[in-house]
């Protein structure tokens, strides 16, 4: 019998982390098409990954039958020997900036070969020879982050106490490469090499801050100093004996870290360390370990362009970086003189809104062409050189590869697509002839690709999971099992559009719901602000929605103007004004309402962090047309939000702050353009979330209760901005629904 058949579904949704636990991950394919490496953990409720391999091709070269070879490769059990991992600060960190929850093996990275990968336990670095299926773990000073090995295999490369360090293959010749230059460096804790710093990874998807060269022999190793960024504290209330931790946190306005770039060379110096000392090293004085090494300072005017958004080196050219202005409407494709450190201009960007970021670009295609996406003519387009290979038919996504004469990419119907292909996003392949569709079907497709070999995963509206394909030649030859858990009921969201703008929805209503049984209240379930699309062509993602539609309400997800998918003047029309959000909401609520059984007396918002903020300002701004909301992890007071996200929308504070006041909750004088009458509110935060302070809530709990307002508070302790623990999310679900039907004169139990 499987869990699903023993507990509710908040539980097995708790417990399977929203059925993403035993599910494949994190695809690389071999350049030689033998190899497919893969994390994957043991089970549905199992969190700790395992590194595996799918071996596509048996000894002598020959193709392995029955669809490949699944085994291990790294088996944390096996190299903790039996003993329970345990997270350094560091490492608690970067998985909060990536929202990684699993535990075990949860990233890696290879060589060039994919014969080497490297990883870390426990702050312990481990390599694992993927073809003998060998792992062992290796001397390195530690706690070790984000080890990378060089292109050749023969050193790995990682961050450790701040500094960059580097590690033979075989576990010898352990040294620092680039590390703290003064002792007051040292001391104080603000200079980081290697790492990304907190904007790069919490806004720009950008998680590492070293790269290797192509020939093995240099780094671009990344300099962080947190020293301007103004200091904020987080406290567990629960704790009082602790004291609290210091984060500094860029909040719109402020100064942001100042963060350098430096070439490195692996040879300089070959001085090795002393064993790991068991206390922490005297700040006082320099590493006795420093090798007398090189370092050539990347220059481009950083003062102008402060925002370091891209890194790619490969051997199609030299160095390339994207650098943005502080506003985002500039941004400079730089290439690097690997001798003198200089850049010249490649290309040159301006838009009057922002500029977006996204995976996979810019990059060099094989024959030294300048691969991006841009907008251009109205339409996001993947351009190669100075020439675009889309249109406005499409509205690419991501570079997922670039070959040697083609262009693999994601992307979803773009304006002048012949139907709309709502939640849809499929893989492409891109040539100077035209586009091929490689994915089949609605859906959520992408893929990972290496020469002829394709990793192609496929998230369907009928079916829960994801699929995973390998192909070769466009044909498949395997499929890799998932593990994941089945859920325990099933996600019949119906995807259309609303209103004049064609505002994408789902609706979903309660299972074996007839049209005798009446109009339904109505919980409208956003996140409708910018990067997070939720109105997709997939079973999983509507799963919680489904779940409240079966405690007895109509459920809406919309995705109104601001959100990702459609074209570039969608997503920027909320430029200075992201209270269209709201206004789409209304609009796709009134024009469902003909279509569907809506009892529009009775509207319900729920929200996390962005969708926290609209259910605040829907029932604070509307109640005319909202009657009560879930405001979860909210941002109340948008100068209390981080540089790169708000100034993005806004500018700066000081230059608009009639903008920062019209899209707050909050004020220093209270609530902002409260509206009568006054609603019920129910305010969920984690007490420890370094992205979405609880100052947020606390913040606006008070004003709520100066104005005489009804409202609960669900604090939650030792909770960050995600929430994977299990009973707090499974409680989180069943108290929602709880405070709902109160709030909107519901009666009936709660469905399991």
């Amino acid at each position: 019998m499987t869990l699903s058949q023993h507990v509710s579904f908040p539980r097995q949704s708790a417990r399977t982390q929203r059925f993403t636990l035993g599910a494949p991950r994190s695809f690389t394919v071999s350049p030689d098409g033998e190899r497919v490496v893969f994390l994957r953990s043991a089970g549905g409720t199992e969190l700790t990954n395992r590194l595996w391999v799918l071996d596509l091709r048996g000894p002598g070269g020959s193709a392995v039958g029955g669809g490949g070879r699944e085994r291990v490769a790294a088996d944390p059990a096996v190299l903790l020997g039996g003993g329970a991992e345990r997270l350094t600060p560091e490492e608690r960190a970067r998985r909060e900036r990536s929202r990684e929850g699993s535990a075990g093996i949860v990233g890696y990275a290879v060589d060039s070969a994919v014969e080497l990968a490297a990883f870390t336990l426990s702050g312990r670095l481990f390599a694992a020879e993927l073809r003998a299926g060998t792992a062992r773990q290796l001397p390195a000073r530690g706690p070790v982050i984000d080890p990378r090995p060089a292109p050749d295999g023969r050193h790995i490369a990682y961050v450790s106490r701040g500094t960059l360090r580097v590690i033979g293959a075989d576990g010898t010749g352990d040294r620092e490469l680039a590390g703290h230059e003064t002792p007051q460096e040292a001391a104080g804790g603000d200079v980081t090499y290697g790492l990304a710093e907190f904007i790069a990874a919490e806004e720009m998807g950008r998680t590492r801050g070293f790269w290797w060269s192509p020939g093995s022999d240099r780094l671009l190793v990344e300099r962080a100093d947190t020293a301007p960024v103004h200091r904020w504290w987080i406290s567990d209330p629960a704790h009082p004996d602790r004291e609290p931790a210091s984060v500094a946190y860029p909040a719109a306005g402020t100064p942001n870290a100042d963060v350098r770039l430096f070439l490195v060379d692996l040879h300089a110096g070959d001085a090795t360390d002393t064993p790991e000392p068991t206390a922490a090293p005297d700040a006082s004085s320099v590493p006795a370990d420093r090798p007398s090494r090189s370092r050539t300072e990347v220059l481009w005017d950083r003062a102008r362009y402060p925002y370091l958004a891209r890194v790619h080196w490969s051997s199609a050219g030299a160095p390339l970086l994207l650098v943005q202005s502080r506003d985002q409407r500039t941004q400079l494709h730089l290439a690097v003189d690997t001798e003198t450190g200089a850049t010249r201009t490649v290309h040159h960007d301006e838009d009057p809104a922002w500029l977006e970021l996204s995976a996979g670009a810019p990059a060099w295609a094989a024959d030294g062409r300048l691969v991006r996406l841009a907008d251009e003519g109205g339409a996001r387009v993947l351009m190669v050189g100075d020439r675009p290979l889309t249109g406005a038919r499409l509205h690419p996504r991501a570079v997922l590869d670039i070959g040697e004469d083609d262009v693999l990419i994601s992307a979803s119907a773009g304006e002048e697509a012949p139907e709309p292909e709502t939640g849809e996003v499929h893989v492409y392949r891109v040539d100077e002839l035209g586009v091929e569709r490689l994915s089949e079907g609605p859906g959520l497709h992408s893929a990972v690709r290496t020469g002829a070999v394709t990793v192609l995963v496929s998230a369907r509206p009928d079916a829960p999971g994801a699929s995973v394909q390998v192909l070769r030649d466009g044909k498949r030859i395997a499929v890799i099992a998932s593990y994941a858990e089945r859920p325990a009921l099933t996600a019949r969201a119906q995807l259309t559009e609303a209103g004049t703008t064609r505002i994408p929805c789902a609706v979903l209503l309660p299972t074996g719901y007839q049209e005798s049984d009446g109009p339904l209240p109505v919980l409208m379930d956003p996140y409708a602000c910018p990067h997070g699309q939720r109105v997709v062509a997939a079973h999983n993602p509507h799963l919680t929605s489904q779940w409240f539609a079966d405690q007895g309400f109509a459920v809406i997800v919309a995705d109104g103007r601001g959100t990702p998918g459609r074209s570039p003047a969608w997503e920027k029309a909320v430029k200075n004004n992201m209270l269209l959000a709201l206004d789409d909401q209304i609009e796709a609520l009134h024009d469902l309402a003909g279509r569907y059984p809506l009892d529009t007396g009775r509207v319900a918002m729920r929200g996390w962090s962005g969708g926290g903020w609209l259910a605040g300002l829907a029932v604070l701004r509307r109640p005319d047309v909202f009657h009560a909301a879930v405001v979860g992890a909210p941002v109340t007071d948008v100068r209390l939000y981080d540089t790169h996200y708000m100034e993005r929308y806004y500018g700066l504070p000081d230059e608009a702050p009639e903008v920062y006041a019209a899209h707050s909750l909050i004020t220093d004088d209270g609530l902002s353009s409260p509206a009568e009458p006054a609603r019920p509110m129910m305010l969920v935060h984690g007490f420890a979330d370094d992205n979405v302070f609880m100052a947020h809530t606390l913040r606006l709990s008070a004003a709520l209760l100066a104005a005489g307002r009804p409202h609960e508070v669900l604090p939650l302790t030792g909770v960050s901005h995600m929430t994977p623990q299990e009973e707090v999310a499974e409680n989180m679900l069943l108290l929602q629904v709880d405070f709902l039907k109160r709030s909107l004169g519901m009666s009936g139990r709660t469905a399991p």
